[in-house]
């Protein structure tokens, strides 16, 4: 069997992607429900919602590569 560690990045990838939108709306919703962050972006298409957004995805995708990275290969085996 050549091919497991395939499904194992794309397990993680893909777990990675499902948290940064997660986060994603949290982020969306902050910028609706905050009083602070409303005044800062009233229709989310100013600067401080969009660095806010770039800030979250450029995290996210370090976050990924690392994991990706550092998820085990191979299973651990029972001695």
């Amino acid at each position: 069997m050549r091919w497991p560690w395939i499904w194992r990045r794309v397990y993680v990838v893909t777990a990675v992607i499902a948290l940064y939108l997660n986060f994603f709306v949290l982020i969306v919703q902050s910028f609706q429900k905050v009083p602070v962050l409303k005044t800062l972006a009233p229709t989310q298409s100013e600067p401080p919602f969009a660095i806010t957004q770039l800030i979250a995805l450029a995290a996210f995708m370090a976050l990924g590569v690392l994991a990706a990275i550092r998820f085990r290969s191979e299973p651990v085996r029972a001695a």
